[in-house]
Order: C-alpha cells, then structure tokens, then sequence
C-alpha cells in the first residue's frame, strides 16, 4: 500500500495516498464530531486549508472531498463567524437599498480577489459581489448557485465580507420576486399536499438501501 506523509494539528502521520483529507484524520484516529456534515462535498462544513512543503501557496478545500498528497500541511476551519443579519421576506423587495441596508460591508471591497482565489467550488466569488452591489440579484443568484457556504472565502476577505450570507439574500430575492414563475411547480406541491405519493414514498422507504441506490443512479433527470 503506497503512503505519503501527512501533518494533522502539527503533527506528522503515515497514511494511505488513495485518502481524502477527512479519511487520513480518521485513519490517524481523529474522532470528528464537528466540522465533518455530509461528507459528499454538499454541506460545506469540512473547510480546509494546507500547504504543501515546497509550496509557499496556501490552498483551500473540503477535507471530504480533496485527496491527501506527500508533506501537506492541514489546518481545518471548523467555524468562521460570518455575519447573518435577520429579515423578513415579505418585507424586503429586490432593490439595490435592501443591500446596502443589510450588508453595507460588500461596498468596502478593495477587488482583492482573494474570494475567488480560495473559493472551494471555483466560484467567481468577487463577481458575484460586484452583481450584489449593483442590485442585479438574478446574476448574482446564478453565478452563487453553487455555494456550499463554507465560509472560507470570508476568512480570506480583509473588508470582512460575508460572502456566502449576501449570495443566499441575492437568490431568496431572486427566488421570490425575479424568477419566471413556474406553474408545474406550484402543481407538484399541491399534489404533495394532497398525498398523492404517500403510497409510493412509504413503499420506497421499505425497499434495500441497495435497491434504492440503484433507482437514484438510473432516475430520469429532468432537463
């Protein structure tokens, strides 16, 4: 079995190179009760970052997601205090004040870019604040649609910027008020609500997780 040599809290492990970050820590007998969600690179809640020795460069990642390589360095970001301001839906409208109101700080950024370059799914993060700051929330909800928020772009930003925080308000308000309105949606619910596939999700939930595996990896996806 190939190994590599890995540094976890500043101390030095020996363990397989087929290892994702997260699975090294266990494997070197790490207990994780935080910071370690889902574990399919959807929660966001495994931010990491590390050096390489010989690379001055500092990365960013998720531990669950991003293999193990030869000397690394980790550090993991377990919690970063972003800032969440409170807000009402149906009281705030999609106007470029509604932003300047709640997260005044996204008009402090000094174009850095140091968002975008730590960014653990490759998002054009300073755009998507550049889209925030002139009030087009239906860009900025598309270009962030993929934010696991992590917050590790926050961590980053020297203006103090809660990135993943303004993205969310940009696709609530987008969600809301700027989207076409989709009817089979509104005709799926109500059908929900009605029960009409309460017999079909209970006889699901009685079938071999093996068997649902399968019918999840051969679905029809919607286009």
């Amino acid at each position: 079995m190939e190994t590599v040599n890995v540094f976890l809290m500043g101390k030095k492990y020996e363990v397989p190179s087929n290892l994702t970050i997260m699975g090294a820590m266990e494997y070197a007998g790490y207990q994780l009760v935080r910071g370690c969600g889902c574990r399919n690179g959807f929660c966001g809640a495994c931010a990491t970052i590390y050096r390489v020795l010989g690379d001055p460069e500092l990365h960013a990642c998720l531990a669950c997601q991003t293999k193990v390589e030869n000397n690394m360095y980790v550090a993991t970001l377990p919690f970063f205090p972003l800032v969440k301001q409170v807000y009402d839906m149906e009281k705030i409208k999609p106007t470029e004040q509604i932003m300047m109101q709640l997260y005044p700080e996204i008009y402090s950024c000094i174009g850095c870019n140091a968002c975008t370059k730590s960014c653990t799914q490759g998002l054009n993060v300073m755009q998507y604040i550049a889209y925030a700051q002139r009030g087009e929330y239906a860009k900025c909800a598309e270009l962030s649609f993929d934010c696991v928020m992590c917050g590790v772009c926050s961590s980053r930003c020297p203006a103090g910027i809660s990135h993943p925080q303004v993205a969310l308000l940009a696709r609530r308000l987008n969600g809301k008020y700027l989207a076409p309105h989709t009817q089979h949606l509104d005709d799926r619910i109500a059908e929900i609500r009605d029960g009409k596939f309460e017999d079909l999700l209970s006889s699901l939930m009685n079938k071999p997780i093996d068997e649902i595996r399968e019918l999840y990896n051969n679905r029809e996806i919607e286009k």
